[in-house]
């Protein structure tokens, strides 16, 4: 079933000829109608049931799987129309891969490339708006700032970064990295749009700012982070302190980012440096507190392959080596019109290969 089988299932939000919307799963090109089932999941969104705890997600799985083995009824894809499953509440966004922050550095700083000296002492992140995280299919209009003293405009470099992002269910603070699982509910694609001139005329001191914040584009499905196999973390030197251990589980998640149909990178979660149970465990070790619908992600995710970049700034080296497209199109950003999707799949708790769904966005004027 194209990865959307039995063992996937993740959660959606569908409604069909502008009617309420209704809790789904994903099966195959299909969605399964929830709504029968009652309780938690006989609501309009995934709010409910993401609150109740993680015996009601398991409970509520196991009734999941029971009717979809029962063969009921099957509504097309094309017939209905996915909205976003949860509402998000805050979004925090992560800078956690440790090759994508040496190609950054590489890029823009060459006189003194290397990492930040407290990369490796904790997961650097920044705080994003929950306003503008939209559903994947949302158009992305050109974002217009200063590029530079005395000048603005629409962006002349908007850019992607392919992420992976982390539901939060049930809230908390000073939460535990053995924990992580109590909260999390389960994980979406992410594609976090940036505008890099934006970005590299503000970011001094504070960081990010309107270079991010106009879109942040989601997956419509929700896969539960039961449904998923872990790995071991990836080793860490040197060794972190107390309140960020143990890591925590890894994920041997495999990104693909298509730019106008052509596949230009695989990007592979396996090889992050910070796990999301570390993230989670700094994000609310100063006594924040996250809670129902919260959003936090990755951050970029890349490896050491130019083919397993997770921004066009790494692929294309800022623009000075622009890729070129099945089309024979050269690209070094975004144009106007250029559609951008993400896609992924994950290892399953039982064993099988299953889909992560994809996040897409088409730039605009």
């Amino acid at each position: 079933m194209s990865g959307f089988g039995p063992d996937n299932l993740p959660y959606g939000v569908f409604s069909r000829s502008r009617g309420e919307r209704r809790l789904g799963v994903r099966l195959g090109s299909a969605v399964v109608d929830l709504s029968v089932l009652g309780g938690y999941l006989a609501a309009s969104s995934l709010h409910p049931l993401m609150a109740a705890g993680r015996r009601e997600w398991r409970a509520a799985r196991e009734a999941v799987v029971a009717h979809v083995a029962s063969g009921p009824p099957l509504v097309p894809l094309r017939n209905v129309t996915l909205h976003l499953p949860f509402e998000v509440a805050d979004y925090t966004d992560f800078y956690s891969s440790e090759q994508h922050a040496r190609n950054v550095a590489e890029i823009l700083r060459p006189d003194s490339p290397g990492l930040p000296a407290q990369w490796k002492h904790l997961p650097i992140g920044y705080h994003g708006r929950s306003a503008t995280v939209v559903v994947s299919g949302t158009p992305i209009r050109r974002p217009a700032g200063q590029l530079a003293e005395g000048v603005f405009g629409p962006t002349r470099r908007l850019d992607v970064e392919a992420e992976v992002g982390f539901v939060v269910g049930r809230p908390g603070r000073r939460i535990a990295t053995t924990d992580f699982a109590e909260h999390v509910f389960g994980i979406t694609l992410v594609n976090d749009w940036s505008a890099r001139d934006l970005q590299a005329w503000e970011y001094h001191p504070l960081g990010p700012f309107l270079a991010k914040s106009f879109a942040t584009s989601v997956s419509p499905w929700v896969v539960p982070l039961d449904a998923l196999a872990t790995i071991p973390a990836v080793d860490q030197d040197p060794q972190p302190l107390d309140y960020l251990r143990p890591a925590g589980p890894g994920f041997d998640l495999r990104l693909r980012v298509e730019w106008n149909d052509t596949e230009v990178s695989r990007p592979p979660f396996a090889s992050m440096y910070w796990t999301a149970a570390q993230q989670l465990a700094h994000l609310t070790s100063n006594g924040a507190s996250v809670r129902t619908g919260d959003l936090y992600a990755s951050g970029t995710v890349s490896g050491p392959a130019r083919d397993q970049a997770g921004s066009f700034l790494e692929l294309t080296r800022n623009g000075a080596d622009p890729v070129k497209l099945a089309d024979g199109t050269l690209r070094g950003y975004l144009e106007n019109f250029d559609l951008v999707r993400i896609g992924g799949t994950a290892r399953s708790a039982s064993g099988t290969e299953i889909a992560l769904g994809s996040v897409s966005g088409t730039v605009v004027p």
